[in-house]
């Protein structure tokens, strides 16, 4: 193999690597961010788990985040605003980060 190929290949690999670990952070986001969100609604630990799940998967919906953000503020009416959940979003998106790139 040349060194172009040995280059492409590494590329190729770290881009696959980058996109895992950000799928992770995203869906570890979501899960904690819907864990608030069960909180705030009153939802039993069993209920609570059961709604992250809700959460994460709201987020195959489209590209972005605002499938997650339209999720938790329809069922959020009344209990946090829009600034709110994008606020919260971006704090558990840190604590997210931390705890997939930390191991």
């Amino acid at each position: 193999m040349s060194s172009f190929d040995d280059r492409e290949s590494a590329f190729e690999n770290k881009f696959a690597h980058d996109a895992e670990t950000q799928f992770k952070i995203d869906a570890r986001r979501n899960k904690l961010a819907g864990l608030w969100a069960a909180e705030l609604l009153g939802k039993t630990a069993e209920e609570a788990a059961a709604y992250a799940v809700e959460v994460i998967k709201s987020d195959f919906e489209e590209a972005g985040d605002e499938d997650v953000i339209r999720k938790l503020a329809a069922d959020l009416a009344g209990k946090a605003d829009d600034a709110t959940i994008r606020a919260k979003l971006a704090e558990c998106a840190t604590k997210a980060t931390e705890e997939i790139t930390q191991g």
